[in-house]
């Protein structure tokens, strides 16, 4: 038993260490440690990182995007750090990559944070990343850019099922942006899809009984109105996913019915912008606005 708890101490030590280093990192005003790795491997990315911005701006963008950030993880193994390490990478990788898409003008972002199923992982992590997440909302909270930029925040899933200290952030969060309508960003906690549409489904049930429906009136429309998000979340244009697996793991499973859907093999920390340009080129080319 002290075994497992030393190794557990000595863990979260390893974590506290890579959160000191990215903090460092932070303050040098460099925005993406591995974007200037692959610079240096590369120099011509950025110049034609620019041209593609110039290319892809120059037809209709997607109003709605959702990524699945997979890949956090076998980032941090491959590079010899604590697995934990992988999800603060992968948060700032987030938080650049939106930055991205409303300087592209992308309206509404859905991304996926946490999934039902992740409750099933260890204790240790979960608690590492509950602490992650709670952390990043507070900076979205105090970040300028937001309220500047007038992005609506809000979190969809079961909030119910997280602890109690993340629903705080989340209410405040929430509350703060609330009046806010340029952006939507959708952040996916304690989600499954299947999940949303048993919940929609309730809901529109409590109203027929109620008499504030009926069910002839029911469409698209009325069960959309009923899911968890707000803006265009209802449909999804395009579909990121990371990490190598090509499948949508429960996201958005209304939402993603006529989606374009790209699947990378980068691991969502090493993700670059020359990577949501080319998915943007994609989902271009696939809807007929381009050849």
């Amino acid at each position: 038993m002290e075994v497992t708890r030393n190794i557990g101490v000595r863990r979260m030590s390893e974590v506290a260490d890579v959160i000191r280093w990215i903090e460092r990192v932070e303050r040098s005003k460099i925005t993406s440690f591995w974007d200037v790795v692959e610079v240096i491997k590369n120099p011509f990315v950025k110049i034609y990182e620019r041209k593609l911005a110039k290319d892809v701006r120059s037809f209709e963008m997607p109003r709605h995007i959702a990524i699945i950030m997979d890949g956090n993880r076998r980032f941090a193994r491959r590079r010899g750090l604590p697995p934990n390490a992988g999800h603060v990478f992968g948060s700032k990788k987030a938080e650049a990559v939106l930055n991205w898409c409303w300087e592209l003008g992308i309206r509404n972002v859905t991304v996926y944070a946490f999934s039902t199923e992740n409750f099933n992982r260890s204790e240790e992590e979960k608690k590492s990343l509950f602490s992650l997440i709670a952390r990043e909302l507070n900076r979205l909270l105090k970040n300028e850019k937001i309220h500047r930029s007038e992005v609506r925040v809000k979190v969809v899933g079961k909030v119910q099922l997280l602890p109690d200290y993340v629903r705080k952030v989340v209410e405040n969060l929430e509350r703060a942006t609330e009046n806010y309508r340029n952006f939507h960003l959708n952040i996916a906690l304690a989600y499954g899809g299947r999940q949303e549409l048993i919940d929609a489904v309730r809901s529109l049930l409590r109203d027929v009984k109620a008499g504030k429906l009926t069910p002839d009136r029911i469409d698209e429309k009325t069960i959309e109105s009923y899911l968890y998000g707000n803006g265009d979340y209802a449909r999804v244009d395009l579909l990121i996913r990371t990490g190598g697996e090509q499948r949508l793991s429960n996201f958005l499973t209304w939402q993603t019915a006529n989606s374009i859907a790209c699947f990378l093999d980068v691991y969502w920390p090493a993700f670059r912008k020359l990577d949501l340009l080319r998915a943007i080129r994609l989902w271009q080319v696939k809807a007929g606005l381009r050849k």
